[in-house]
């Protein structure tokens, strides 16, 4: 079917997306994005970030209102993670997030390619963006998908990484025993002293 949301899969019930597949497109937009937002701030040319907006907008375009297997970010995507096990989720959260990603691109295509408006309402936005494609690429997190939950009564039952099941009990892999804590703790410590540790001698030697 052209126009659909998701993918009927063997031994599931509803419509489903492939975790891997998602993931993997949230990373290449990610990646533009960043880049186009990174030459804007750097150099106040914003004419790649206007295009990389009208790409986005498009791309969320096919996915929420035609069917994302042919958004060109999941096409990629699904291309190159073609020979890994699919991991499946449920569909419905996705349309709930993919569509506040799209209004968020209909908000920066109005202010900066339709208006050409620059400030902190633009950075604002697109730091949101960044964001929310970072936490789904690279931790396999959708916000949109947790506050879904939120507003339905009809809970989510795959999601990625099983985080819907509370039932499960973590592995001993995924722990944090007393050392790991306490080089993470050493390590951040010896960070702020670096970077903070001359501003406080100063402070110190001020007030002695």
């Amino acid at each position: 079917m052209m126009f659909a949301f998701g993918e009927k899969v063997a031994g599931y019930n509803g419509l489903m997306f492939n975790e891997r597949e998602v993931r993997a497109a949230a990373g290449i937009v990610f990646l533009f994005a960043f880049m186009a937002f990174m030459n804007g701030f750097l150099t106040g040319n914003n004419e790649p970030t206007k295009l990389m907006v009208t790409v986005f907008l498009f791309d969320f375009f096919i996915r929420v209102f035609i069917n994302p297997r042919y958004s060109p970010s999941m096409v990629v995507g699904r291309w190159i993670v073609n020979n890994q096990k699919p991991e499946y989720t449920d569909a419905a959260p996705k349309r709930w997030a993919w569509g506040f990603g799209f209004a968020l691109a209909a908000i920066l295509f109005y202010l900066l390619v339709l208006n050409d408006i620059r400030g902190p309402m633009n950075i604002l936005t697109c730091a949101l963006c960044l964001g929310l494609l970072f936490f789904e690429a690279v931790f396999g997190i959708c916000a949109g998908c947790k506050i879904y939950n939120l507003f339905h009564q009809q809970k989510v039952t795959h999601c990625p990484g099983e985080v819907c099941d509370l039932t499960r009990a973590r592995a001993p892999i995924q722990l944090l025993n007393a050392s790991q804590k306490a080089i993470f703790s050493l390590s951040i410590l010896a960070l702020l002293y670096l970077t903070f540790g001359d501003i406080v001698n100063s402070l110190l030697e001020t007030f002695a």
